[in-house]
């Protein structure tokens, strides 16, 4: 198995290229990338005959920024009889690993969704007919997915349940809160969900901890906090959600998020400025460095060039920093849904001190 299919926000098929090849020759994997700008996907064909299975083993599915999903896939199959697709389908699944479930999807494009009325309907009868067979057992390790291009031609593959995403399409769907100001706060969110597993959020997402927001007008971010019943200091010129302001939670303070310099630490700190991403990281270096908090979600808005490099080198320039000053620390970054031209850091500092 030497293909290795990724799932990706329309428009950023280079960038997840360009990182899951840098992550594969860094293991030793040396392949090529196929790809068509905006189809929401990108194909790596490593020269190893079992290169896709030696990456995904090798290779934690956190570590990918801009890959919403990938699975270990066979190449194109091409028209396949609408009338016989299910038998035609499940004679290629001898060589795959016993799976627990199927999924049928379609890219995240206009096209794509076109077709998410079809991938509902044959999923389920797909599905019935791999229980029928005993194809698909409840104890499984991996997940079963056919990726839909057209109503006769798919990739068929799978995932391990425990180093891939756990939704279709590896799109988390979250509902936006009619009370929230803007829906940035659907960012934030999304973000916790993603770096901090839903068991340890009473240790790290609950109620009592102190909060700053660097740019936060109108207030998308805030509003998360004050859901978590977190006390926030929100720093912006910009006015605030009067009814944020209301919660007596939120102390809001005109000024600017590059100069304002907290009195005592912050539990949580998070970012959403629009502003140079090399400008950004050296923000969120000082304050992790001058331990004004120990924990921070921010994002960097990308240029319009060069974006795999420019987050490379942004996260570099964070790690060395945070070694160079001893601290321990733990950092994650993700290209969410709910982003756009942007990706997600998550950093925890790990030997704060109380």
């Amino acid at each position: 198995m030497n293909h290795l299919l990724l799932y990706c926000r329309p428009g950023f098929e280079k960038e997840c290229a360009a990182e899951i090849r840098d992550l594969c020759e860094q293991r030793g994997i040396y392949g090529y990338c196929k790809l068509d700008e905006h189809s929401g996907y990108v194909l790596f064909v490593s020269h190893q005959p079992d290169g896709a299975e030696l990456a995904v083993q090798q290779i934690c599915f956190s570590e990918l920024i801009f890959a919403r999903q990938w699975l270990v896939c066979l190449p194109l199959i091409e028209d396949v009889d609408r009338e016989d697709r299910i038998a035609i389908l499940s004679q290629h699944l001898e060589q795959f690993p016993l799976c627990q479930e199927l999924i049928v999807e379609p890219a995240d494009t206009t096209e794509g969704r076109e077709l998410q009325r079809f991938c509902n309907s044959f999923g389920s009868a797909f599905s019935q007919s791999l229980r029928k067979k005993g194809l698909l057992q409840k104890k499984a390790l991996h997940r079963l997915h056919l990726f839909a291009i057209s109503g006769d031609c798919f990739y068929l593959g799978y995932a391990a349940i425990d180093n891939s995403a756990p939704w279709p399409m590896g799109i988390m769907r979250l509902k936006f809160p009619k009370a929230a100001p803007s829906r940035s706060t659907l960012k934030l969110e999304e973000a916790w969900h993603w770096f901090i597993p839903q068991k340890d959020w009473h240790r790290y997402v609950s109620s009592g901890k102190r909060a700053v927001d660097l740019g936060a007008a109108p207030g998308g971010w805030t509003w998360q906090l004050v859901n978590q019943n977190m006390f926030v200091t929100a720093i912006d010129n910009g006015p605030m959600s009067p009814e944020l302001m209301d919660s007596g939670q939120v102390t809001h303070l005109t000024e600017d998020a590059f100069t304002y310099q907290p009195a005592k630490r912050f539990d949580w700190m998070v970012c959403d400025i629009v502003d140079k991403p090399a400008r950004v990281t050296q923000l969120m270096t000082e304050w992790l460095v001058q331990d004004w908090c120990r924990e921070t979600i921010f994002n960097l808005k990308l240029p319009m060039k060069q974006r795999y490099i420019e987050v490379k080198q942004c996260l570099q320039q964070l790690q060395n920093s945070l070694s160079e000053a001893g601290i321990e620390y733990h950092i994650a970054a993700k290209h969410l849904y709910h982003d756009r031209e942007e990706i997600t850091v998550h950093v925890r500092v790990l030997n704060a001190t109380d």
